[in-house]
């Protein structure tokens, strides 16, 4: 932990791109998300990929790969939905530790060699902890505004599971990341702390909400100074904004809260809003200069990417990302 703290103080540190825009290009069948392992399980697994973990672990491991040599300093593992309510879909809650551990396993043996290499360049994996694909905030009935899907208790339980068998697996952050109800998050926040209290660890925690639209607000009605607000009584080592919009479009909320915290701020935007086709059109170049902004007004510490970036998106922004100092930030862990 000491480790990234060091160098978060000495440079702007690249989080990767997107893993599901990398995956569609290996073209996955059925099949192959199936693997022999789960050839005749009952449940259609296409579109799972959290699962391709195990069953195709290669192009895992590649994409991790490729991240690093575009000049990521830091991989998320590739964890999205590795929760027991989101795997439900999947009828796969039984697999949830083992999705977790083997990922985090092969973005750490990825991260080991690139750091072997180059010594003087430390690489590090952070264990990506989604959302879910519930809210604790709203009801999903408009019939019913006082339902809720899942309660606080049931998120705390299932993200306990992930964080231990990411941690497990070797991570060295843990990111809870595009956030929409801050609730969730807290649920997540609480099952880390649990973690780290039962086994007298410290575990170095990203945080990052999603803004969903023009209002400048999450899901759940946050304002971003006011999701600041709401989570900075835990120990963080960044908080910022991912997904949802573009690099652009992100740079007001970040500047609200810049200069609100003291811990370190991130951004993985996507590469633009998408197209008529679902799309992103941005290119690598595009999206640099916008970023270039966060830079000159000093408001980052941690800059990636989200949906619709690349390898070339991260390697244009790791390029611009070098010219500049990060953020001030205050060691709390």
């Amino acid at each position: 932990m000491k480790n990234i703290w060091n160098e978060i103080e000495k440079r702007i540190l690249v989080l990767d791109g997107a893993m599901g825009t990398m995956l569609q290009a290996y073209k996955f069948t059925e099949e192959d998300f199936r693997g022999e392992r789960f050839k005749d399980f009952k449940v259609p697994l296409q579109g799972n990929n959290d699962l391709l973990s195990i069953t195709q672990p290669h192009a895992i491991k590649e994409v991790h790969a490729k991240y690093f040599a575009a000049g990521a300093d830091i991989v998320e593992t590739n964890t999205f939905s590795g929760t027991t309510i989101a795997m439900a879909d999947y009828e796969m809650e039984h697999l949830v530790y083992e999705l977790n551990y083997e990922s985090a396993k092969i973005a750490k043996e990825v991260a080991d060699e690139f750091t072997e290499k180059e010594p003087h360049k430390p690489r590090f994996v952070a264990g990506s902890i989604g959302p879910t694909n519930r809210t604790a905030s709203m009801s999903p009935d408009v019939n019913d505004p006082g339902y809720r899907a899942v309660t606080f208790d049931e998120l705390r339980i299932a993200y306990k599971l992930q964080v231990e068998a990411l941690i497990d697996g070797g991570v060295d952050v843990l990111l809870v990341e595009t956030v929409f109800d801050t609730l969730n998050a807290k649920a997540a926040l609480f099952a880390i702390e649990e973690v780290k209290a039962e086994r007298d660890i410290n575990v170095p925690i990203m945080l990052s909400g999603t803004i969903t639209d023009a209002s400048g607000r999450t899901l759940s009605g946050q304002t971003a100074e006011a999701f600041l607000i709401s989570v900075s009584h835990i120990p963080l080592l960044s908080v910022g904004f991912n997904c949802a919009l573009g690099a652009n479009l992100l740079q007001p909320h970040l500047e609200a809260i810049a200069n609100k915290t003291d811990f370190a701020v991130s951004a993985h935007p996507n590469a633009g809003l998408p197209n008529a086709f679902g799309e992103y059109d941005e290119s690598p170049s595009e999206m640099a200069a916008q970023i270039e902004e966060y830079l000159k007004k000093n408001l980052i510490n941690i800059i990636g990417g989200c949906c619709g970036t690349t390898p070339g998106h991260i390697s244009a922004i790791a390029e611009v990302a070098a010219k500049y100092k990060p953020r001030n930030v205050v060691v709390s862990c």
